[in-house]
């Protein structure tokens, strides 16, 4: 039985952390198909096709699926799930949104948040915020997992797999999508940036943030921030990295002015490299990072970029 991964989209592109769950997927077995539910989807489909370790597209094209609400997804996905021995997706807020109600259809556990795969049916996965790991057995007949993105490399291109188009089920008519509000940005996609440049409480307001936005900018980078940010409104939650919001791995992290919570530090301390700045030395961010700086903030980032030129 082959291993079916549900791919992330916006019927245009297809998200990278689908590429990180098709690794986590070819561990599992050989047999790896990917599913494309949308409508006017065909070019997601194609680039799907061309993902190294993908054996076969299964594309589903309907108005149902035009703003996916996750009841009509797991409908589908639970339809043809019973020719499959896993059902993997990232573990995104739209990978969260739509696999408990497989797993609840199909009658399984749910194996969240994987950052491993020792077997078939033995996965690594964080507990306790990140400060331990579990290593889980399923025994279902059909394994529901979610994949955390920082914990495999993304697929490389190069596939040829050929695309299945099916017909969709009938919808749930539970709920519909009736709009979205998105946060556009000209910077990077925080949980695929190189770079990213995250700001805490310290800063003290939406105002000063600005020296965050102006660092980033050098690196083109991403802009992150603690959840104490973003509860004290400096910044919107599409921001937050943590246990709680996103959860990144760049090549570069620098955290200014964040303390360094146990809940923060599970969503970014398997950056490559993490430069901390803050003006206490008993910070616990000091813990996890690879370059500390004591420093007063206001004063050492905008030399820092001064310098960046």
């Amino acid at each position: 039985m082959g291993i079916l991964v549900i791919a992330e989209h916006d019927n245009r592109a297809l998200k990278s952390a689908t590429l990180n769950a098709v690794s986590a997927a070819v561990m599992m077995g050989p047999d790896v198909h990917i599913l494309v539910a949308g409508k006017n989807c065909a070019d997601v489909a194609a680039t799907a096709s061309r993902v190294g370790g993908v054996t076969r597209v299964l594309c589903v094209d309907a108005d149902t699926y035009a703003s996916v609400s996750p009841e009509d997804l797991a409908i589908l996905v639970a339809s043809i799930a019973p020719g499959y021995s896993h059902i993997v997706t990232a573990a995104t807020a739209y990978g969260r949104n739509f696999l408990p109600r497989v797993a609840v259809a199909l009658d399984v556990a749910q194996i969240s948040d994987i950052v491993g795969v020792l077997a078939p049916d033995t996965f690594v996965r964080p507990i306790y915020a990140g400060a331990a790991l579990a290593t889980v057995q399923a025994l279902d007949d059909v394994k529901v997992v979610s994949v955390r993105s920082t914990g495999f490399d993304a697929a490389p291109c190069g596939g040829n797999a050929p695309i299945e188009t099916l017909a969709a089920p009938r919808g749930c008519g539970l709920s519909r999508v009736l709009g979205q509000k998105l946060t556009s940005s000209s910077r990077p996609e925080l949980t695929a940036a190189r770079v990213v440049v995250a700001g805490g409480r310290a800063l003290g307001s939406s105002e000063n943030f600005k020296i965050i936005d102006a660092l980033a900018d050098k690196l083109d980078a991403a802009v992150g921030a603690s959840r104490a940010a973003v509860d004290a409104g400096f910044v919107s939650n599409a921001y937050q990295v943590g246990q709680t919001g996103k959860i990144v791995a760049p090549e570069l992290y620098i955290a200014v002015g964040i303390s360094g919570a146990i809940q923060h530090l599970a969503g970014m301390k398997d950056s490559k490299l993490i430069v901390a700045i803050n003006k206490d030395p008993e910070a616990p961010i000091f813990q996890v990072a690879d370059y500390g700086l004591v420093a007063d903030l206001f004063q050492a980032v905008p030399e820092l970029t001064a310098e960046l030129g």
